[in-house]
């Protein structure tokens, strides 16, 4: 194993699939958690202690967005420019949606920040199934190091420097997953799910291009990619709880229903706000955030956007 370890910030799912995977490419990984670590790898060192992190050069940031900003100016007094951070989350923070990476950029001394997206799901990760993800950042050396810290018989890591498309294109994806499992709940057919995810698509680039992101970067693996294995039904938790909501509409919301916690909850309503101060139409966005509020059931919602005046693509 290496002798510089591998960092992983937050011991949720997510968390501990990195640990399974880096672990698997033979690295030395620290899992980084105050709360109880449980099935990660024999060979992960777990601690509850930020500053042990400071002995990981590339370290993964596998926390929700609402907890980034605080845990991030706590472990930033351990690190400086010589650490690369690199986050996972489906996030955006507060009503201007500000990304994870820019929050990390904010409060911590690391100016090497990163994103790690595309249609990459816990569970197969764990279980050492193929795939793939993209990594976003404006440094070659982050994308280098994400690259050798995961497995490359396993995981297929492609990277851009559209590091704002990467992290808007995963947000949204997770937002239209949702969607995705309310059509499945309802049992409707290929044709209506075709329609309602591309036009979610199309409303997420324009959101997106309002935040500099590039419409290519939706059509990669960030976006198109990861929208493709929601469809092909990779039980993602957000198509767990949108299903659950389409067929027992009275469910309670719960931050980890469906076996994780699903940034879309919260983000849906924030992103409606932004789409509509800013003039851009967002039914598809606007029908999930009133499907979660309670305020319309998926059925009605999905009635409401096939009833809608149809215009140019």
């Amino acid at each position: 194993m290496t002798s510089t370890p591998i960092g992983v910030l937050g011991g949720g799912s997510f968390g501990r699939a990195l640990c399974h995977a880096a672990s698997a490419a033979s690295q030395n990984v620290l899992l980084c958690s105050r709360r109880a670590a449980t099935s990660i790898p024999a060979s992960c060192k777990v601690s509850a202690d930020f500053a042990d992190l400071s002995d990981a050069r590339l370290i993964f940031v596998a926390v929700p967005s609402y907890k980034v900003e605080a845990l991030a100016r706590e472990v930033g007094r351990h690190l400086d420019g010589r650490h690369m951070l690199v986050h996972v989350s489906r996030g955006l923070v507060g009503p201007e949606l500000r990304t994870v990476a820019q929050v990390l950029r904010d409060v911590t001394p690391c100016r090497r920040v990163g994103a790690l997206a595309g249609p990459l799901v816990a569970e197969s990760m764990v279980r050492g199934e193929p795939g793939g993800g993209i990594v976003g950042s404006a440094f070659q050396e982050v994308c280098d190091a994400v690259r050798a810290a995961l497995p490359h018989d396993r995981l297929r890591i492609y990277d851009t420097q559209d590091l704002v498309g990467v992290e808007l294109s995963s947000a949204m994806v997770g937002l239209l997953s949702l969607a995705i499992g309310f059509a499945r709940g309802l049992g409707l057919g290929p044709g209506a799910l075709g329609t309602f995810v591309t036009r979610g698509m199309a409303e997420a680039i324009h959101v997106a291009s309002f935040q500099g992101a590039k419409r290519e970067t939706f059509t990669g693996l960030a976006g198109l990619g990861d929208l493709l294995a929601a469809v092909a039904g990779d039980e993602r938790p957000e198509l767990q709880l949108g299903e659950m909501l389409a067929t027992n509409p009275g469910s309670q919301l719960e931050p980890r229903a469906a076996g994780g916690h699903i940034e879309a909850i919260d983000m849906a309503q924030r992103v409606a706000h932004y789409g509509g101060r800013l003039g851009i139409d967002t039914p598809v966005t606007l029908a999930i955030s009133k499907v979660l509020s309670g305020e319309m059931k998926a059925a009605d919602a999905m009635h409401e956007l096939m009833a809608r005046h149809v215009g140019k693509e």
